[in-house]
């Protein structure tokens, strides 16, 4: 029998759902997958439902709803001072995933080189293979995730078609600054490449930072296209609508791709998210500053059971460093040890990396309700202390 491709075989299936199920097996407490364990708001779910029964419930414009389509546009001008064409300059996707995907089945050419940064997303690999491209991978090292600017110039050439970059970044809880995304855009103008920007935590960053758009950036709105999720901005992961901003030629060859790969998105869905795009400024604050005293105190149980917790400035995640509680082993095998020794599920770091991955450290997701953070620092605290 003849095989199935190769590319997307090898990979298996993801960390986070061999995690998840081995969570439920042991009754684990599950911080590996990020999720929230609340729904959003409750007016965005009524208008969905809502929705559904009013109809209409058959194919939306391929490109997306005219009303989610002007609440994008009109979010990127609120937020970002951007000034984005509703007609022309917003494509509304399956998913985050599903514009990324689009992205690089549309933007690159077998042979191309792709710029990422790691640790990375665990799509973007499958995805660029997959397209034909070529991964040039610069590695950003814990604790401080600083951008090494050497390196990133070392990896662009002249077949360097297209940079990803993931701010704030997953898993590492990274926000890029406007000094490394001034490097990045000056490298970008320099060898006439574009970027794919993996935006889906722009709401989600901490401590009085700001998120700032590559595609702000003098120079950079001709050759960026930006991402953002409504599953990570509205707590409703599972409703699956993305949205990609950027120039028309761009997002021409976005929706090319996404024509074949789901055609469009569920119309109720995309009628919901257009109201939460319009929301007033204490949703969004509010939602950052609900995370924000989540990630302290699932950082401040990490530090007590004896982990050493690393600094994050955005996403839902913590990366901490079980070396200091006297373990030498594999971050697969100390995810397991957790989960079975502590009850409590995190994803192993090197998920996130292609290969050598920096040894002792590990994920944890910190947006879960108060009661359930706890109970996980507490399970932490007896295995450990």
């Amino acid at each position: 029998m003849k095989s199935v491709n190769r590319t997307l075989s090898r990979y298996g299936t993801t960390v986070f759902t061999v995690m998840s199920a081995l969570a439920v097996r042991h009754g684990a407490v599950n911080l590996g997958q990020g999720f929230p364990d609340e729904e959003g708001p409750e007016a965005i779910r009524r208008l969905a439902a809502d929705a559904v029964y009013e109809g209409p419930n058959q194919y939306p414009p391929m490109r997306g709803l005219a009303e989610l389509r002007e609440a994008v546009a009109t979010h990127n001008r609120r937020f970002y001072g951007l000034d984005i064409n509703p007609e022309t300059e917003v494509l509304v996707t399956s998913g985050a995933t599903e514009a990324l995907a689009c992205g690089m089945l549309g933007l690159i050419e077998p042979g191309d080189e792709v710029v990422l940064f790691e640790p990375l997303y665990d799509s973007y690999l499958p995805m660029i293979e997959r397209g034909g491209g070529i991964a040039r991978i610069v590695r950003l090292e814990p604790p401080d995730w600083r951008l090494p600017e050497a390196a990133l110039a070392a990896v662009f050439s002249r077949r360097t078609k297209l940079l990803v970059l993931n701010s704030p970044l997953n898993p590492a809880g990274k926000v890029f600054g406007h000094e490394e995304l001034a490097s990045i855009a000056r490298l970008l103008l320099a060898y006439d490449a574009f970027a794919l920007c993996d935006e889906v935590y722009e709401h989600l960053v901490f401590d009085g930072a700001s998120h700032v758009p590559l595609l702000s950036l003098p120079g950079m709105r001709e050759r960026c296209v930006r991402i953002g999720s409504a599953g990570k901005t509205f707590s409703a992961t599972g409703w699956k609508v993305g949205y990609a901003s950027g120039p028309a030629p761009l997002i021409d060859a976005l929706a090319r791709a996404h024509q074949f790969l789901t055609f469009t998105t569920p119309p109720n869905l995309q009628r919901a998210v257009a109201a939460g795009l319009c929301q007033n400024d204490g949703y969004f604050g509010g939602l950052a500053a609900q995370q924000q005293a989540k990630r302290d105190r699932l950082a401040a149980g990490l530090a007590a059971a004896g982990f050493g917790v690393l600094p994050s400035t955005g996403t839902y995640f913590l990366v901490a460093d079980y070396r200091r509680l006297g373990f030498d082993e594999t971050d697969a095998a100390f995810c397991q040890r957790l989960i079975e020794e502590a009850g409590v599920a995190a994803i192993p770091l090197s998920a996130f990396y292609r290969e050598a991955p920096p040894v002792g450290f590990v994920r944890f997701c910190f947006c879960k309700r108060d009661a359930v953070l706890d109970e996980a620092v507490a399970r932490l605290h007896r295995r450990f202390r």
